[in-house]
């Protein structure tokens, strides 16, 4: 049989590269580990190269291996392309929708938006990561993923979903309790709820033409944005979050906005994915979807 007539081979060996194990391929493609592993030998055997290094503790894609991945995402992306376009004539929009979006933003927007569009396409499955950590889209088998600002990824096609603002916040008994900055060298002084891995970060701000970093510090760190987000909401410090995720507690009061105006660099909220002109159906009909969705939901 020759090689592009086995698609199913080239599949296994993408999960294989995407998942980072044979055991992750098997899960994904609902296989015995046992099948996965004969169907990659026979793959080698059959090019004539190894594409995997494989130890018991570890695995790692060869020089070949990377290339040849590039081109299977291709010729899998190619074939998904040609089978919806002819399913497509009768209608039919089907297929796992596989993407990732921000803790906060996931929980309040993307997960109604995927359950709304999913009664309006039944055969639509979803696979949903919330992370706010950026992800790699090739690497996570992602259709696409949903972030604030843009990416610096040559790779990578981005399409605006929304307006975006990120503003400084606290409780008003937070501020009662240490008073309200004045300036952003004031930060300083404050306890700030930083969102990453390090105790000490620089916020960016615009000031007149020019942008500068203060560097701020804080008694809590957390991966986790709507961590950082009840953590402010609790009274622990100043968090700089996206109006998406903290307008309602502004709006209501529970949260009060600091050193108003355009001080924060804008993040615009946009939809990050690879390959357009491979792009499924499913994947360019939620993305519209959820543009439309989220202009109507803008109210700041």
């Amino acid at each position: 049989m020759a090689l592009l007539d086995d698609l199913a081979s080239l599949r296994i060996f993408e999960r294989i590269v995407a998942g980072g194990s044979l055991s992750s391929a098997a899960r994904d493609l609902g296989l015995s580990l046992a099948v996965v592993s004969k169907r990659l030998s026979e793959l080698e055997r059959r090019l004539a190269i190894r594409l995997i290094n494989r130890s018991t503790r570890q695995l790692s894609v060869t020089e070949e291996g990377a290339l040849f991945y590039d081109h299977c995402m291709r010729i899998l992306a190619a074939a998904e392309q040609a089978e919806e376009a002819m399913t497509g004539r009768n209608g039919r929009v089907f297929g796992t929708l596989r993407l990732s979006a921000p803790h906060g933003l996931g929980r309040r927007h993307i997960v109604p938006a995927l359950a709304d569009f999913t009664e309006l396409y039944p055969e639509v499955n979803v696979d949903l990561s919330l992370n706010d950590e950026v992800v790699d889209l090739v690497a996570g088998g992602y259709d696409l993923a949903i972030r604030y600002g843009t990416p610096n990824d040559s790779r990578l096609f981005v399409r605006p979903l929304a307006q975006n603002r990120r503003l400084l916040c606290a409780s008003p008994e937070y501020l009662a309790r240490k008073g309200t900055p004045e300036s952003v060298q004031d930060l300083i002084r404050h306890d700030c709820i930083l969102i990453g891995h390090s105790p000490a970060v620089d916020w960016a701000f615009n000031e007149g033409d020019a942008r500068i970093a203060v560097k701020v510090q804080g008694r809590y760190v957390c991966d986790d944005g709507a961590a950082a987000h009840e953590l402010a909401l609790c009274g622990a410090g100043i968090v700089m979050k996206s109006i998406w995720d903290v307008g309602d507690d502004v709006r209501a009061g529970r949260l009060v906005e600091i050193l108003p105006g355009d001080k924060i660099p804008a993040a615009p909220l946009n939809a990050v994915y690879l390959h357009s002109r491979f792009l499924a159906p499913r994947v360019r009909l939620f993305v519209t979807f959820l543009t439309e969705r989220m202009s109507q939901a803008w109210k700041w």
